[in-house]
């Protein structure tokens, strides 16, 4: 029996910071529901008086994850700012329990 394997594409985003336009592309949403979560303080452009909106590239997954949560769970913006805090505070704890498992293997 054969392996299949399917072909993955798509852009690989960093830290580098990203413009409105690329965000709401990114993520497939318009610039005028950008603002709403800027007004919501779930993201925030870098420079908040620019004429053009960067963000950093954090962003686009916060963003992503805002989509996924508003149009799967039906989640209002307030409490898609509230869950977004909440997974990224976990991951940071995860993250830290990883490096504290590494070390305590290490002396162990």
């Amino acid at each position: 029996m054969g392996t299949q394997r399917k072909a993955v594409s798509g852009q690989l985003v960093g830290e580098a910071p990203v413009t409105l336009a690329e965000l709401c592309r990114l993520c497939g949403v318009t610039a005028e529901w950008v603002v709403e979560l800027v007004d919501e303080g779930i993201i925030e452009p870098l420079e908040a008086g620019s004429p053009e909106w960067r963000f950093p590239g954090a962003s686009v997954r916060r963003v992503y994850t805002v989509v996924r949560l508003t149009r799967d769970l039906r989640i209002n913006l307030p409490g898609a700012a509230l869950a977004v805090e909440l997974i990224e505070e976990r991951d940071v704890l995860q993250a830290r329990l990883r490096a504290l498992e590494v070390v305590h293997r290490s002396c162990g």
